[in-house]
């Protein structure tokens, strides 16, 4: 029944891809934090904003990896201008296989998901199609200054700057004395009330696809990889942890996200605190609840997790 529900709704056909290896995993994201740790004190107002200093690289000309902040929980990906595309995989401990795919020239953020650890990291080159040649292979052991690093700065697929008007948006919603609790519910409020689902998009969307943040504010429409984008960044953007999280609400592709609040802890699929219980707020199925007939059917179903597998969290 909810395949069909949810196709009513619009919310079903959130068709973006990955190239899948491993099978979904059930038990969460990496390693489980301490239960003492504490995200970061942060001074300095806005976003972070990640760095490639050169201090200490890896590869070769045609895909530098500059491992220079792997403390801070990223590493940055700089390709050569060779009209060639590549594929970064990155092998945890956890056994989750991540892949990013580097056009050329770019320069990309990619994040050390699963905490302080040993990663394989092995990257290809485009040769032609989907068709890709390895250029080199490298292990990189990460010690995290804190495990919530990862989650706090901006990465390919949750890109964003200082400049990023949806960063600056975050900043207007609240005042400097505004608590987590209260930004996550403003910054939800304000991203289901704003963005509509985009039929077409969802019907069309490439195999590989990135959010672009600024974008789904600019056009107010967006797939569920857009939604969980633009919130993820928004809470960032005030020092708020936040896991972009990928996978399935029940067979169909989707993506929510995970937020850390000081008096709670990691509170997984997304969920929203109303002074008495805490409700799940995946921002997709929310949105498209409002005003509609299966609102009652769709908020139920997004507060059972059993509903939600894991696959990636960026």
């Amino acid at each position: 029944m909810i395949p069909m529900i949810m196709k009513k709704r619009g919310v079903c056909r959130c068709l973006f891809l990955f190239l899948l290896i491993m099978p979904c995993l059930l038990s969460g994201c990496g390693k489980k934090e301490a239960e003492n740790d504490v995200p970061p004190a942060i001074d300095t107002p806005g976003p972070l904003v990640p760095t490639y200093p050169g201090e200490k690289t890896i590869g070769n000309e045609l895909l530098t990896l500059d491992i220079s902040n792997t403390a801070q929980g990223y590493m940055v990906a700089i390709s050569s201008d060779d009209e060639k595309k590549k594929c970064l995989q990155i092998y945890s401990e956890t056994g989750v296989i991540y892949k990013y795919f580097i056009d050329p020239g770019e320069i990309a953020v990619i994040p050390f998901t699963d905490g302080s650890s040993e990663y394989m990291v092995v990257c290809y080159q485009q040769v032609q199609g989907d068709q890709y040649a390895t250029i080199f292979g490298e292990k990189i052991t990460v010690d995290l200054e804190s495990i919530f690093y990862p989650f706090l700065y901006p990465n390919q697929y949750v890109n964003f700057s200082p400049d990023t008007e949806a960063c600056r948006l975050a900043q207007s919603l609240l005042d400097d004395e505004s608590t987590d609790l209260d930004a996550l519910d403003a910054i939800y409020e304000y991203v289901i009330n704003n963005i509509v689902y985009d039929e077409e998009k969802a019907q069309t969307v490439e195999s590989v696809y990135l959010p672009n943040i600024d974008e789904t504010l600019r056009t107010g429409l967006g797939i569920c990889l857009d939604y969980a984008a633009l919130m993820t960044a928004m809470l960032r953007a005030r020092h708020i942890p936040c896991r972009l999280v990928t996978g399935y609400a029940g067979t169909i592709r989707h993506a929510w996200i995970d937020v850390y609040i000081q008096s709670r802890g990691w509170v997984e699929q997304a969920v929203s605190f109303d002074g008495e219980t805490w409700n799940r707020m995946d921002p997709t199925f929310a949105s498209a609840a409002l005003g509609g007939n299966d609102e009652d059917f769709i908020h139920s179903y997004i507060s059972d997790s059993n509903n939600y597998c894991m696959q990636y969290a960026h």
